[in-house]
């Protein structure tokens, strides 16, 4: 075939136009490279534990859809079906009240607020796994959410017992306590759910209020939130640390048992999912170089037994080692197994369940155990004028 000038040109030009198409695409790839962060490595699947391994507790097995009886202490083991108790079977309005309130990192004294970048984490001490060493972290303000529940049946004025919780709004303990309320088989109780000051883990606000060891989260509870409620609210809340309960799940867990372990004389009781007893604390602290990690390591074990009273579950696939440190203290059903190991060896009152079929802080099973959970930890609860 004879070649014409005109065909010779298209075809340069084609070539031409592929050719710079093709170092268009290659430029723009090494400029997304160099600008955007890497992608991080998808997390691994956790391993299904059986709640039956060597070395765990002994628990009593339960019949598949059965939760613990709310008037028994020890370790039981939940089936794979998690339908949701009868409580929260269906939805409906609420007879209580619920106030929705704001807070802002500009009015606080204790968390003025950080931040980690995005995209970014910290990095394991080379000289020391069990240390975490984070860069990136700074000074950046927040705001918060505040849901409070004030029960159909509160009397105003009076001083009312209240559980506050981590990570809200939590609007399935409004509901669970809207109807355990009416039931009688709670107190009528103020339930204050607060939101975390954002991010996650080390180098984050919501890492630094939750992992913290020390008394400073249960501070900022009783210093800036309570008298807030009380205030925009129109309620009373009670001093009596028997008639207040904390509450969460993953950190907001253990930061629920940090609160009780460092500051008794106001928290007695506690109910945790998934509860991160695990080392997560930044920055390191020598008192508890382990972080949560210490409770059951070394705290409760060495400690006189204090005054609370702590619910907890964990899943059969709860997390397993999900960060780069690999420093032996990262396994969440672990670190439950051994809580109920060292609570019962203390004589402390504690119900542990261990949840089949189930991941970190999974909906479906605590829309099953939640009204049980309630009711166990506010047994034996009797009001009190203060």
């Amino acid at each position: 075939m004879k070649m014409t000038k005109t065909t010779f040109r298209a075809v340069i030009f084609c070539v031409a136009l592929n050719l710079a198409s093709c170092v268009s695409s290659v430029l723009a790839q090494a400029t997304n490279a160099t600008t955007a962060p890497a992608a991080r490595p998808p997390r691994p699947t956790p391993p299904t534990r059986d709640p039956h391994t060597p070395g765990y507790v002994e628990a009593k097995e339960l019949p598949d859809g059965e939760v613990p009886p709310a008037n028994v202490d020890g370790n039981f083991i939940i089936g794979s079906t998690h339908h949701p108790a009868p409580e929260l079977a269906q939805t409906s309005e609420l007879e209580g009240k619920v106030f929705n309130l704001t807070m802002s990192s500009a009015d606080s004294k204790i968390y003025p607020g950080i931040a980690r970048d995005a995209g970014t984490s910290g990095k394991p001490d080379p000289e020391d796994p069990a240390k975490l060493i984070v860069t990136t972290s700074h000074p950046a303000p927040y705001t918060r959410k505040l849901a409070v529940y004030v029960p159909k049946q509160y009397v105003p004025g009076s001083a009312a017992p209240f559980i506050v919780g981590a990570d809200g709004p939590d609007t399935m303990l409004f509901a669970a306590l809207d109807r355990l309320i009416a039931e009688k088989k709670v107190p009528a109780m103020i339930a204050i759910s607060i939101g975390n000051g954002s991010g996650d883990a080390q180098g984050s606000e919501r890492g630094l209020e939750y992992d913290t060891m020390s008394g400073r989260y249960a501070d900022f509870v009783e210093t800036e939130v309570l008298p807030l409620v009380e205030k925009e609210c129109s309620v009373k809340l009670t001093s009596d640390p028997d008639g207040r309960a904390t509450m969460g799940g993953s950190s907001g867990g253990s930061c629920a048992l940090i609160m009780a372990w460092y500051r008794p004389e106001k928290w007695h009781r506690v109910l945790t999912y998934s509860g991160t007893y695990v080392n997560q604390q930044w920055p390191p602290n020598p008192e508890t170089p382990h972080g949560a990690w210490e409770f059951h390591e070394h705290l409760i074990a060495t400690n006189a037994v204090k005054p609370i009273r702590i619910w907890m579950e964990v899943g059969d696939r709860d997390l397993f080692n999900p960060n780069s440190m690999r420093d032996g203290f990262h396994d969440w059903v672990v670190a439950n197994e051994n809580m109920a190991k060292v609570l019962a060896a203390k004589g402390y009152h504690y119900q542990f369940v261990f949840s089949r079929n189930c991941g970190h802080t999974e909906r479906s099973t605590k829309q099953q155990t939640l009204p049980e959970a309630l009711e166990w930890v506010w047994a034996g609860y009797s009001e009190k004028a203060k």
